[in-house]
């Protein structure tokens, strides 16, 4: 790596670096102002507030804002070394703009593979703490409070429960069937089922079994037996946002669950998954269009490039949220959804290359 690839590759990831650091300072303030009245009212520990809260909602921040974040860092850095009479002195020593554009592609590839750790693995991890705390001390008490709840629990097993109770972990008016084909095996009915934390099962009170085979019953009945199947407490907790605690293993193992289930929703596991893997993509395509926009130099100053770059970022992520609703309404796949913003900038970035005078 040349001189130049040393100096352009540097001051880009310092520029970067310094954009997300005072862009969080900026959105933790006003986050704490927003949530002040709450604290007083819950009480959390400075060190709950500091440690739980803040330092897992950093992270999450700097990852959802981080396409517009190294756009604007790119056009601000650029313009500038524009502004100086930088870069026409590299096109005077007949270096081309591929040339220049290189520093700036390895600077974001580097910045795609560490977000696509973080979003894979470590912010999964610092979100299960940060939504811990909020549903806490932020979010008001939830229940469980569906009735008549059927879900399926194995390629032939049905459960069925009239209602559940959060606080003790008891579920009331529990069936549990085994059909085959369009034939009832099997129905297990009890009046109430509690979960047993020591030995992570279900504990099934008061219950009668009835097994079918042909034109026969069999009838067993009895106090209490333990039973394992895939359905658990969490189950029955607040599902907000439960797709930003898993990390990219535990996200397929759970859209496996819920197609298993034929659960509604898998459509925004579905999304989150497909967006981590685009994500990391949109780096390298708003940095090359950045370059593009701000090479220029400009009589009128790198304000307007500027200004330029925060109008093409946030129409980026305007359109990215819009795809995102339409495909959560499920009008269009989740995976055309995600990558539809990074294809049509892609397009956008290639013309302005084709177009712009440099």
């Amino acid at each position: 790596m040349k001189i130049l690839d040393r100096y352009i590759l540097k001051n880009f990831l310092i520029t970067y670096v310094f954009t997300v650091l005072v862009t969080l300072l900026i959105i933790c303030v006003i986050d704490f102002t927003e949530k002040v009245d709450n604290f007083r009212k819950t009480n959390p520990t400075p060190y709950e507030i500091i440690v739980n809260y803040y330092l897992n909602f950093i992270p999450y921040y700097a990852n959802y804002l981080s396409p517009l974040l190294v756009f604007i860092s790119t056009v601000f850095f650029t313009a500038r070394i524009a502004a100086r009479t930088e870069i026409i002195a590299m096109f005077s020593s007949g270096i081309s703009f591929i040339r220049i554009l290189f520093p700036y592609f390895i600077g974001s590839v580097i910045l795609a593979a560490f977000t696509f750790y973080m979003v894979g693995w470590v912010i999964p991890r610092a979100n299960k703490i940060r939504l811990a705390f909020e549903y806490k001390y932020i979010e008001e008490q939830f229940y469980f409070n569906r009735r008549n709840f059927h879900v399926k629990v194995a390629p032939t097993t049905y459960a069925y429960l009239e209602s559940y109770n959060n606080t003790s972990q008891t579920g009331y008016k529990f069936t549990l069937e085994r059909i085959e084909g369009n034939q009832l095996k099997e129905k297990l009915t009890s009046d109430r089922i509690t979960w047993a934390p020591k030995k992570k099962k279900w504990e099934i009170h008061d219950y009668k079994v009835r097994k079918f085979e042909g034109q026969k019953e069999f009838l067993t009945q009895g106090v209490k037996i333990d039973t394992a199947i895939s359905l658990s407490p969490k189950d029955f907790e607040n599902d907000k946002n439960r797709f930003e605690e898993l990390t990219l293993s535990q996200l397929n193992e759970y859209i496996d669950l819920l197609n298993l289930r034929g659960a509604d929703g898998v459509q925004t596991y579905l999304l989150e998954k497909y967006t981590r893997f685009t994500h990391p993509f949109a780096f390298i395509i708003l940095t090359i269009i950045g370059v593009v926009v701000s090479a220029r130099k400009s009589r009128r100053g790198s304000g307007w490039q500027i200004a330029l770059g925060f109008i093409l970022a946030f129409v980026y992520l305007l359109f990215f949220m819009l795809a995102k609703g339409i495909a959560e309404s499920g009008k269009i796949p989740a995976v055309a959804a995600v990558w539809l913003p990074n294809i049509i900038f892609a397009g956008i970035g290639f013309v302005l290359y084709k177009t712009l005078p440099r």
